[in-house]
């Protein structure tokens, strides 16, 4: 009687913190190539948009077949070691970065890099790519370790949480990518200006090891640690024992799994797959283009003031997506229509949106925050989007095919921003070289209009094909 009387304690909360800050360290090593290219990094190394996009596009394919691995891998491991390997590899990753232009003055020869900057010729050609290939590196082992951040961190929420919270708790860790993106703009290209862009990625890659420091003293399972209580135990552990007889049916075949290949044979797998390749690439690009464009079409330097300012305000407005998940509960209520016809109805609203970017580049001729707004505004309802289509794979499959369904649509999306990464650098220095117009607009900047055209319509395309593939709800069954 004493134990059920005996106030239970929060430690959840703090793991919970835990994870937070996980997320906001990933994104802010994932930040620090965007807000150091173009101002700092492409003059040193003579790249132009093509070398950008080439990293940047692999970055997200390495992502998303690491993806397909990442869950299992925490699983073998355990969530402690998992979490520990996971970070500790992003983190060399980021901070390898730093050491790409040690490497490239070896390679090609010179002994500064003062040399690097004032190459000219075949030795400027030699040295972006040499360069290209290093960054690729580094983002290629900083693609392996980000990838195990999302499973490690959802498994520990299922370990610390019970069911009715872990929507909760997720959505504040998962809050640490937006604060990530907000701290990013105020860090990262003061210290490139002031300690060099080397220091930048050495001192946010950093952050990742301190937090593998706290987090060796932090976690234990619940069951072992000494910090939870008996009450909040029985709390965390509350609906523990219709989990485990659901996996105990999986595992006595009771509950059957689909294979990998069988994954395919179901329109629902392709429509998942399909609006994740329309739309993530989508996301990537504003992410990874929106600092070069405002140096490109503006001259506005993400080191100064304003340039601070801008993508500040940017990620700001993209935190409106909190609200996205809601919609489709507010549209049952309203409605009593299933959840999937509910999150459909949800994503076409979400899909109209994005249209604004269409007038990024007209508006930009008055003022740049006006395409600033309207690209934020496109990225607050990419997330919300993404949040509904990620929904929509236990709207239809069983359990225990989630993961695998997940994995795929993870790689499709991938393979799309992998296209439109590459495809957008290439575009950006044709229109350079050859001063192409569109719509009134010429060089670059005509370029960046006819990207913005795409993204603007592509989660409208995404949302027709999905709807399309399946038009109701039609859950998975295996027999």
């Amino acid at each position: 009687m004493r134990e059920e009387k005996q106030k239970m304690t929060n430690y959840r909360w703090t793991i919970c913190a835990m994870l937070f800050f996980a997320t906001t360290i990933n994104y802010l090593d994932r930040q620090v190539l965007s807000l150091t290219f173009d101002e700092f990094i492409k003059p040193e190394f003579h790249w132009n948009e093509d070398h950008y996009g080439t990293i940047t596009g692999l970055f997200s394919l390495v992502y998303a077949i690491a993806m397909l691995f990442a869950g299992r891998f925490i699983d073998w491991m355990g969530t402690k070691k998992g979490f520990l390997w996971a970070i500790g590899v992003w983190s060399v990753g980021a901070c390898m970065h730093a050491l790409c232009g040690v490497f490239t003055e070896y390679y090609v020869g010179v002994d500064s890099k003062a040399a690097l900057i004032e190459a000219t010729g075949d030795m400027a050609v030699l040295i972006s790519t040499v360069s290209m290939y290093a960054f690729i590196a580094a983002r290629t082992v900083l693609a392996i370790g980000e990838a195990g951040n999302f499973p490690a961190a959802i498994k520990v929420t299922a370990e610390y949480f019970p069911k009715k919270d872990r929507a909760y708790a997720t959505s504040i860790f998962n809050a640490g990518a937006s604060i990530g993106a907000l701290v990013a703009p105020l860090s990262i290209p003061l210290l490139a200006k002031h300690m060099g862009w080397e220091m930048a990625f050495i001192i946010i890659g950093a952050l990742g090891f301190v937090w593998m420091g706290f987090w060796v003293f932090v976690y234990k399972k619940p069951e072992d640690h000494p910090k939870v209580n008996p009450a909040e135990l029985n709390y965390i552990l509350s609906d523990r024992e219709s989990e485990d007889a659901t996996e105990k049916e999986v595992e006595a075949g009771q509950q059957k799994k689909l294979s990998f290949m069988d994954c395919f044979k179901y329109k629902q797998t392709w429509s998942f797959a399909f609006g994740k390749f329309m739309t993530d690439g989508v996301w990537w690009f504003f992410l990874f283009w929106t600092p070069s464009y405002l140096n490109t079409q503006f001259g506005i330097k993400t080191s100064e003031g304003l340039g601070i300012a801008l993508i500040f305000t940017l990620y700001l407005i993209t935190m409106l997506s909190i609200y996205g998940g809601k919609l489709p509960s507010i549209i049952i209520e309203k409605t009593g229509k299933n959840p999937y016809a509910a999150r459909m109805q949800a994503m076409l609203i979400f899909a109209f949106i994005p249209l604004v970017v269409l007038l990024a580049q007209p508006l930009g001729t008055i003022s740049p925050w006006l395409p600033i707004i309207l690209i934020g505004l496109g990225g607050a309802a990419h997330q919300s989007w993404s949040a509904n289509i990620f929904s929509t794979v236990g709207d239809m499959f069983p359990k225990s095919a989630i993961a695998t369904i997940t994995g795929i649509g993870g790689m499709a999306g991938g393979l799309g921003s992998l296209f439109l990464q590459k495809s957008a650098g290439m575009l950006f220095v044709y229109a350079g070289d050859t001063n192409m117009t569109f719509l009134g607009f010429e060089g670059k900047p005509a370029g960046y209009f006819i990207i913005f055209c795409f993204c603007a319509v592509a989660y409208l395309i995404g949302w027709v094909v999905m709807k399309s593939l399946v038009p109701r709800y039609k859950p998975i069954t295996i027999e």
